[in-house]
């Protein structure tokens, strides 16, 4: 049996994909495996194991039978996951991502109240999904 992994069910395929084509490798060391920016699949891989993956939304939605539902809540809400991505440097590694399309939310903050040496940044990706990018 594989390990579970991630896959994101994104609305903006091509954005996601290329800022995940953009960031995965030299954040996490996963090289994409599978998928193209047409979609609706793309899976990253690391040490031969699935990583990360994106799946158009609206492809899984035909496929559950649930694409006559709204795609979003009608008013805005907090998030319910994330995605986190352990680096080296917190600082580069949210450069990075803002250089390939990520937007901001946190500047990179030492938080010694969640671990003695713990740095953190959050940004979103283009589809809106918060990631936070921590070293410790």
């Amino acid at each position: 049996m594989d390990a579970p992994y991630p896959r994101l069910l994104v609305t903006r395929f091509a954005e996601c994909f290329g800022f995940y084509r953009a960031v995965l490798t030299p954040l996490a060391g996963a090289t994409l495996a599978k998928g193209t920016p047409e979609g609706p699949y793309a899976g990253w891989d690391l040490a031969d194991r699935t990583f990360l993956a994106l799946f158009d939304r609206s492809a899984m939605a035909a496929t559950l039978g649930t694409a006559d539902l709204p795609a979003q809540p009608a008013a805005p809400s907090q998030d319910t996951a994330m995605l986190v991505l352990r680096v080296d440097d917190v600082d580069g590694a949210l450069a990075l991502c803002l250089r390939h399309g990520g937007t901001p939310v946190t500047p990179p903050t030492d938080r010694p109240e969640w671990g003695p040496t713990l740095r953190s940044a959050h940004l979103r990706d283009p589809d809106g999904r918060v990631i936070e990018l921590q070293s410790y």
